[in-house]
């Protein structure tokens, strides 16, 4: 019977520490939905690129991406952007794919215009730099010094 006992408290401890973990991940996760007002912007590539990803300005979280599709018609990748309905963006703002770190994620990085318009609900942002891609990069300084020697 001792034995029954002790299993059942282990359980309850190793259950007891599972809730402390997904409460403790989701209050430092930061995740909120945002309720906003949305924008396309569209790429050549996005590679890294999600759904869910953050939308930053001046490296503060301002939104989220919400969907991203391809256009049929000219093979551009759409990116439907959920802004946080306190941030105006004007209409020569630029849109770029940035990365977190050497090895972490990517993020879309908005960079205010100095227009006095502002981009609408519905609009686009039209100045949109694509994401660059670390192993083409790798291979073009590869292939550069091999030709040197």
């Amino acid at each position: 019977m001792k034995t029954n006992l002790l299993e059942v408290v282990m359980g309850a401890v190793v259950l007891g520490v599972c809730a402390v973990f997904v409460v403790f991940a989701y209050s430092t996760s930061h995740w909120k939905p945002v309720q906003g007002y949305e924008v396309i912007a569209k790429f050549d590539r996005i590679d890294g690129l999600r759904q869910g990803s953050d939308v930053r300005l001046s490296g503060v979280k301002v939104g989220i991406i919400k969907k991203i599709s391809l256009d049929p018609k000219t093979y551009l990748a759409v990116v439907h952007i959920d802004l946080s309905p306190d941030v105006e963006l004007p209409k020569d703002s630029a849109a770029e794919i940035a990365s977190e770190s050497l090895l972490g994620g990517k993020f879309l990085a908005l960079l205010p215009g100095g227009e006095e318009a502002f981009i609408p609900a519905g609009g686009e942002i039209v100045h949109t730099q694509s994401a660059i891609s670390l192993e083409s990069l790798i291979g073009q300084f590869i292939f550069s010094t091999q030709e040197k020697q």
